[in-house]
This record gives C-alpha cells, sequence and structure tokens, in this order.
C-alpha cells in the first residue's frame, strides 16, 4: 500500500511539474529574409548612429547621426539621400559639420547569408560646418567617400549594421578646417516592401 501511494504521488509530482513548464521566449537575433529585404522595388530608411572617427589631420575624436532614405533600383542595389550631423571635439575647442550627399548602395552576392549581407557604399555631396567661437565659419564644401560593412538582418523588416568608413570634406576655407579619416559606425535600418507586401517590423 506504501509502494503504491508513493508510486501514486511521483506519477502525480512529475505530471504537474510538466504541465507547468512554460516555453521560454529568447529573444531572435536572426532572420532568413535578407533576400527579400534587398529586392527591387523596396525602401531603405534608417541612420547611422553612434559615430566615432579619428581624424587624422588634427587627431580629434568625433561623434554624429547620419539619417538616410534610400530605393532600391534593382536586386542588390539602392541609391538614396543621407543627412549628415557631426559633432568634433578637440584641444581646445568643438566645431559642428553639417551635409546632404547622395548614396549608391550594393548588396554583395558574395559570400551572402540568409540572414546577412556585405555592402559598399559611395558618397558624394555638400557640406559646412561652424566653429565653435569664429567669425569665420565655413562656406560649402564637396564632401565624398566610401563605406563598406555588413547588414544582420534580426527580423523581417530590420537590419543591424556595422560600418568602416573613409570621408573627406574640406569644410572651411577660410580657416582652413578639413576632415579626413577613418570612422566606425553602427547603424539601424528598416527595409520597407514595395506594392502591397505585409510590413511586419521585428518578425
Amino acid at each position: 500500500m506504501k509502494h503504491t501511494l508513493l508510486l501514486t504521488f511521483a506519477f502525480l509530482t512529475l505530471s504537474i511539474a510538466a504541465n507547468a513548464q512554460t516555453e521560454i521566449n529568447t529573444p531572435q537575433v536572426k532572420a532568413p529574409v535578407a533576400g527579400e529585404a534587398i529586392s527591387q522595388g523596396n525602401w531603405l530608411l534608417g541612420a547611422n548612429i553612434g559615430n566615432l572617427g579619428f581624424n587624422f589631420k588634427s587627431e580629434m575624436f568625433q561623434l554624429g547621426i547620419e539619417p538616410k532614405a534610400g530605393y532600391f533600383i534593382s536586386d542588390n542595389a539602392v541609391i538614396g539621400v543621407q543627412t549628415l550631423l557631426n559633432l568634433e571635439v578637440y584641444d581646445g575647442g568643438e566645431a559642428f559639420h553639417y551635409g546632404v550627399t547622395p548614396f549608391v548602395r550594393y548588396y554583395f552576392p558574395e559570400g551572402a547569408r540568409a540572414s546577412g549581407r556585405w555592402f559598399g557604399e559611395a558618397l558624394i555631396g555638400f557640406g559646412g560646418s561652424s566653429t565653435e567661437d569664429s567669425e569665420e565659419d565655413a562656406a560649402l564644401s564637396h564632401v565624398w567617400g566610401f563605406k563598406g560593412g555588413y547588414a544582420h538582418f534580426v527580423g523581417q523588416n530590420v537590419a543591424l549594421e556595422g560600418v568602416l568608413g573613409y570621408v573627406r570634406t574640406n569644410a572651411d576655407f577660410d580657416t582652413g578646417h578639413g576632415i579626413t579619416g577613418l570612422s566606425v559606425g553602427f547603424g539601424f535600418n528598416i527595409y520597407l516592401p514595395a506594392g502591397n507586401r505585409t510590413v511586419t517590423v521585428g518578425e
């Protein structure tokens, strides 16, 4: 009798424990949708945030944000425009740089993954700067550069990016101030489907 009660108790305990288990949902870290996201007719919206760069000329650090929008003219290829907003802090002062640069980006089929793509980007446009405590604010100047990086898709329409770039500009003709250097950035982009396809961000 005692053994029967013990077996019954053990069986009930295991049954309750099994029924009480709840499914633990782990955060989604990748999605096999890169091919769909970079298709012809789609839109790209996003920004590079937390851009940390090093200026070879004056050994200064910079922090910026680059909102952008683009359109896929074909699979893997997008053209668009971005705004450059950049704050520089250096020994003796600080400066604010701004600009507008059309860009062309291409996602390489080589080395492609279902959840990510390598890409290259070229940009050219114009910009200016405003040096703190200076009456000789910048005239407009050309801006050009090249960037490369990796887009990792964490959802159906969302990708995180790591970007390495080289940008050149002479933003202040009067003071001789110029920007030349490498920069490292991290981006967040949303890919909007063409036509009437449903957008489900994060799935």
